[in-house]
């Protein structure tokens, strides 16, 4: 099989591997759609270590079974299926006493190109199918079904972590395509007011139609001060970070509300971009402010209630992608922009014909 992985930190390019051999609960696919993600940079520019040394990319697919192992009951060959990017075993015994996404480990329900290889290969293997993997309805396209995989279910899982709450003020640090599904996410949970703070002239656009109610810069001053402008002095009831690193963290616990107010960490912080929380110092960590994150929930049912609300018109997630690609040959130069992150972009995707 061929895909196009990291040989190791900052070099990435085609490798040939063995093919996969199918277990009882696995199945074996052929890619229909693959979406790089900035994990996936993050993953083969920034990380290092041997989990990531000669190791297929990509964990959001789209996929054609073409084998099924022994155990499978509610897939054969030729179903149409989506892959969650976080697919947990099922089977290990921590699942019963803490969150599917770590058992056994941390992040070891994010297998896809870390602890195994990922889905950017002519075969992708999906194990512990019957519980991750989803059939794709009728009236869900692949495109907003591959949105669906990572970009929605880790932006709603901030809704999920901040508790929102019908008339909450919600503020969404980032608005790309987690943020924008953030902001999604928020109006879906009944917030009322929705701040989302961003530029790109895009996403501004696309967070307005997904339910913000305001638009906020960093280059019009101090964010919280702005925040606390909107909201006359009170602060949000809650915020997600979506974007803008650690200055975002830092942010985001300025200008949520003393009392209750919840911050919702989403972004993975890499490299040097490390700071002290100064915003919670202004009472001495006295304020009862909730600070959260956290892996997406993976699995079938996840899925399964997501491609619900594509179904029947509540979302389109599929709005976001500005770049089309086509083939395996497309993985190379989808993968090469979000590397380079050109200002129009929001997300791309490779289809398969």
């Amino acid at each position: 099989m061929r895909g196009f992985g990291v040989f190791k930190k900052g070099k990435v390019g085609w490798m040939e591997k063995p093919d996969y051999v199918c277990g009882p609960d696995d199945v074996i696919c052929r890619p229909v759609a693959l979406a790089p993600c900035s994990s996936d940079v993050h993953s083969a520019m920034e990380s290092e270590g041997p989990h990531l040394i000669n190791r297929i990319l990509g964990h959001e697919a789209i996929g054609e079974v073409i084998e099924a192992g022994s155990n499978i009951k509610d897939f054969k060959v030729g179903d149409i299926v989506v892959i969650p990017c976080t697919t947990p075993t099922w089977k290990h015994p921590d699942i019963q006493d803490g969150t599917h996404q770590d058992a056994g480990g941390l992040f070891t329900a994010i297998n896809f190109s870390s602890y195994e290889d990922g889905t950017f290969a002519d075969k992708i293997k999906v194990r512990s199918a019957d519980m991750n993997c989803a059939h794709l309805p009728k009236n869900v396209t692949v495109e907003q079904a591959a949105m669906a995989v990572d970009m929605m279910t880790t932006g709603f899982y901030g809704s999920e972590l901040a508790d929102v709450k019908f008339g909450d003020t919600v503020v969404v640090y980032g608005i790309g395509p987690v943020g924008l599904m953030a902001v999604a996410s928020a109006k879906l949970r009944g917030a009322g007011r929705i701040i989302a703070i961003g530029t790109r002239p895009n996403c501004v656009e696309l967070a307005k139609e997904y339910g913000a109610t305001d638009i906020l810069s960093y280059r019009d001053g101090d964010l919280v001060e702005q925040i606390m402008e909107l909201t006359n002095g009170k602060g949000a009831d809650a915020a997600i970070v979506a974007g803008g690193g650690s200055q975002a963290l830092n942010n985001a616990v300025g200008s949520v509300k003393f009392g209750g107010g919840k911050v919702a960490m989403l972004e993975v912080i890499t490299g040097e971009d490390k700071t002290v929380l100064d915003n919670a110092f202004i009472a001495s960590f006295l304020a009862h402010k909730e600070i959260k994150g956290g892996l997406c929930p993976g699995g079938r049912k996840r899925m399964e209630r997501l491609l619900s609300l594509i179904e029947f018109g509540r979302i389109d997630p599929a709005k976001m992608i500005t770049h089309r690609f086509h083939g395996l040959e497309g993985i190379e130069p989808a993968f090469e922009l979000m590397v380079n992150k050109p200002r129009d972009l929001i997300k791309p995707i490779v289809l398969f014909d």
